[in-house]
Order: C-alpha cells, then sequence, then structure tokens
C-alpha cells in the first residue's frame, strides 16, 4: 500500500486519504476476530466499487477504524453509507452469536459516524504557506535579484509581432468591452 504516491484521473491529480470510524450499535462490543474478518472483507469490495482502497483496517471490541484512499469524484457520505449498509447485512446474515446475543433488530452500525481527512501538511504549515504568498521572502522563492529571467523570444518571433498591426475598429471594441460590459457597435 503506497500512500504516499499522487493517482490521477482523467483530469485530475489527487492524494486524498480519509480516517473513518465506526461504531456499533449501542456501543457494544461484538467485534471479535470473524467479525473483524468479515468486515475487512466487505470494506476492500465495497472500496474497489467506488474506486477507493482501503489502506488499513482494525477493529477494537466495540469500534472500527479505517483509512481509505478515495477519489474526488466520491462524496464521502456515500462511501461511508455503503460500507455500512453492505457490512451490516453481511455480518447479520451469519447470525453469529455474539452479534445476535448483543444487538437486536436489524442493525449493525450506530447511525452515526466520524472522519477525518488524513495525510499531508498539518494545518499550520498549510495556513503559514497560504498566508505567506504574497511575503517577497518567503521559504521557496529565491532572492529578488536572483529570479530566473524568462529566455529571450527568438529574433524572427519579435520582429514577427511588432509587424502585426490592429484595425482602428478592432481597438474601439477592445476598449468599450474594457469599460462597458455592453460594447455599443454604431
Amino acid at each position: 500500500m503506497d500512500t504516499e504516491r499522487f493517482r490521477t484521473g482523467r483530469h485530475v491529480v489527487y492524494k486524498l486519504h480519509a480516517h473513518i470510524v465506526l461504531v456499533p450499535k449501542y456501543r457494544k462490543k461484538v467485534m471479535t476476530r470473524r467479525v473483524a474478518d468479515s468486515l475487512r472483507s466487505t470494506f476492500k469490495e465495497v472500496c474497489s466499487r467506488y474506486g477507493a482502497t482501503l489502506d488499513a483496517f482494525e477493529t477494537d471490541k466495540d469500534h472500527a477504524h479505517l483509512l481509505i484512499t478515495y477519489p474526488p469524484k466520491v462524496a464521502l457520505s456515500t462511501l461511508v453509507m455503503s460500507l455500512k449498509t453492505i457490512s451490516s447485512l453481511r455480518v447479520r446474515q451469519q447470525h453469529w452469536p455474539e452479534v445476535t446475543r448483543a444487538l437486536w433488530g436489524e442493525h449493525f452500525w450506530s447511525p452515526s459516524y466520524c472522519v477525518v481527512s488524513a495525510g499531508g501538511a498539518p494545518l499550520e504549515i498549510i495556513k503559514s504557506y497560504i498566508e505567506n504568498q504574497q511575503s517577497p521572502n518567503r521559504v521557496g522563492r529565491p532572492p529578488k535579484g536572483k529570479r530566473p529571467q524568462p529566455p529571450p523570444l527568438r529574433k524572427g518571433v519579435a520582429a514577427a509581432h511588432s509587424s502585426i498591426r490592429v484595425p482602428d475598429a478592432a481597438k474601439k471594441v477592445q476598449r468599450s468591452r474594457s469599460t462597458n460590459l455592453w460594447p455599443v457597435r454604431w
């Protein structure tokens, strides 16, 4: 599981991670080894349906932690809803005594959940980076006199651009567009 690399889509490059915590109904201690194994396989299957990956999964007796990498087209609420619904159905179909004794009815998960974005730089570093965007001496920016200059234009390119003439009528339309939203052409 390489959680450090960026993923790509057709028009997007992303690295989105979410730490999800799910709790069984009434916070009952129903997470045995076989329940956890069933949940792990179900979570992997559901994640693959959404183009996401299950990077880490662990349970305590009364809650489960998931680390998921997901594409930007997926709404986290929809992904969590599917994870909870399908895993609940599969665990309930097994009729394991540790689950049926502790939980009654059709539900396995509590209706609430916790999602925390994960990965990348800490918030203080991002905030400092954003606040210092206009600072001339920010970290990573070369000193003022030593900034790289753009390469000079080729001789033919500069001469070709200087010889282009814009008709007077086009100049009037350009000026009117810059001052008015609706240029009037007489």
